[in-house]
């Protein structure tokens, strides 16, 4: 089922008016940006006003369409997230699963929300919503957050609970004297390069996050006439890490241009003590067929 017909689904499901209308509402909104899965701070405060709710209350109503998002084929799980950042944009996040290749390469709903509110720019979360409560793996990639103390998560049955109340006693990066974390400026420069999509996948690595093994990389798609990146987010507790194709595919999911064929993948990475280029061949051989154009830094 495409996303449109699940979203046009959604729409038709369920018995209570106000809910469906809200619902509808929403998809409308979506339709009209073409997919693109986010809420403008100026859109959350329209929907606020006009069905009276506050903006968690409608991220709490926002979480099915997100979840229309989802590409799950080995669970047929389907979660969705929004992201709320600091500007007041809404930023919705999916699980994406990848048949035949390592379920490790998974991504998680709060990760997809999370990166892509951080590739659009935005410069912090104060709240996570999600229709299921976070996993372990999640808790932990949230704390890598320079809101973490603050982040508040809502489900629908329980909201505003502070992160650190779903990972007590947590261990992160300030236990690993980092300063500057996740969606804190990376001051990373490297060389510039003539080809478009080569200095695209440069740029992403220079805003990469990876104060553990400082192995940081971008990797750059070309999907049809556009170029969407993707960048390394690390994490204290090494395994939660987000990879930059992910992060590139499931920005390309969140603009709405799943079905745009990627027809060059270019992964750019400054050497260090681990390295992302074979899990990256991996993922874009089983999907794409492409061979990874790669630059080292």
């Amino acid at each position: 089922m495409s996303l449109q017909q699940r979203l046009t689904q959604l729409i038709e499901q369920g018995s209570d008016i106000e809910y469906k209308y809200i619902i509808k509402r929403v998809v409308e909104q979506l339709f009209l940006q073409k997919y693109n899965a986010k809420l403008s701070a100026e859109t959350v405060e329209q929907f606020c006003s006009e069905f009276d709710l506050s903006p968690v209350q409608l991220a709490l109503h926002c979480l099915p369409v997100a979840a229309c998002y989802a590409v799950v084929p080995v669970s047929n799980f389907y979660v969705g997230a929004v992201a709320i950042g600091k500007s007041g944009t809404f930023y919705f996040g999916a699980n994406y699963e990848f048949a035949s290749d390592a379920i490790a390469q998974s991504v998680h709903a709060e990760q997809s929300a999370i990166s892509h509110a951080w590739l659009s720019g935005e410069a912090a979360l104060t709240d996570m919503v999600v229709n299921y409560t976070p996993c372990g793996h999640c808790r932990q990639f949230m704390n890598e957050l320079n809101t973490a103390s603050t982040l508040h998560i809502h489900l629908p049955h329980s909201q505003n609970n502070l992160l650190h109340s779903y990972l007590p006693d947590a261990f992160g990066p300030t236990n690993l004297n980092i300063d500057k974390v996740l969606f804190d400026t990376q001051n990373h420069a490297f060389r510039k390069h003539d080809d478009i999509l080569m200095q695209a996948a440069i740029s992403a690595a220079e805003n990469a996050y990876a104060p553990y093994s400082q192995a940081v990389s971008g990797v750059a798609l070309q999907v049809g006439e556009q170029v969407i990146t993707g960048r390394y987010a690390e994490n204290a507790a090494f395994n939660p890490s987000f990879l930059p194709l992910q992060s590139a595919l499931n920005q390309r999911r969140m603009l709405g241009l799943s079905d745009v064929p990627v027809i060059r993948i270019v992964l750019a990475e400054k050497q260090a003590i681990l390295s992302h280029r074979n899990i990256t061949i991996s993922l874009a051989r089983n999907l794409f067929d492409i061979s990874v154009e790669y630059i080292s830094l």
